[in-house]
């Protein structure tokens, strides 16, 4: 089953704390956005010393999109954090990153925005965890897909590495996550869905359902 992730996009941690409480119950893994005002001009929560009082039962990832990724990622590498995505436009060492990641034992995802070719990622798909299609520019949550590029996007990554694991993050809903599912698509990062809906189990459940 393809699995649903909530992704938080926050300015505080105490948003952090509320917004992972509110999902716990209903999945196994949720998404933590980090910007830093530079790579992207939205600027999030980021401090990485206030995971030590994140008190959760589930998995987390941290998206970091941020400028020189291998400079602060060290800092990510703790409890409760099981995976970090960085950037293909904003790292000079990707086999660092890799190396550093895995002898903590956290798996680590190579994401790529809307406008970079899927080519870019490919030398790099036996080596991580995981390819993340980013369908929007990093910044808030909510902003519009250009679907039809995005779908060819993770079409060609699934014809060129079928035993990938292929994220999608932006513009997830039912109908669009059936899309992308059928598309080639493994985990589907849903922000603005989730949690602007009252009843955050239903939401969820509406994706099982599509």
């Amino acid at each position: 089953m393809v699995e649903i992730i909530p992704s938080i996009n926050v300015q505080t941690f105490a948003e952090v704390q509320d917004r992972v409480k509110r999902v716990e119950p209903y999945v196994q893994w949720c998404h933590l956005d980090v910007t830093d005002g530079i790579f992207s001009t939205h600027e999030t929560w980021r401090n990485s010393d206030d995971l030590d009082n994140l008190n959760t039962t589930i998995n987390i990832e941290v998206h970091l999109m941020v400028t020189n990724p291998e400079g602060s990622i060290g800092q990510w590498l703790k409890p409760p954090v099981k995976r970090i995505i960085v950037h293909i436009e904003a790292v000079s060492d990707m086999d660092s990153i890799v190396l550093k990641c895995h002898e903590k034992g956290i798996q680590v995802g190579l994401a790529a925005n809307p406008e970079t070719p899927w080519e870019k990622l490919e030398p790099w798909v036996s080596k991580v965890d995981l390819i993340q299609v980013l369908a929007v520019h990093p910044g808030p949550s909510g902003q519009e897909v250009n679907w039809p590029a995005m779908l060819g996007k993770i079409r060609h990554i699934r014809e060129a590495c079928v035993d990938c694991i292929i994220e999608v993050d932006g513009g997830i809903n039912p109908e669009t996550a059936k899309r992308a599912v059928e598309f080639g698509a493994d985990l589907l990062v849903a922000g603005s869905y989730v949690f602007d809906e009252e009843n955050i189990a239903e939401a969820i459940n509406n994706f099982k359902r599509s």
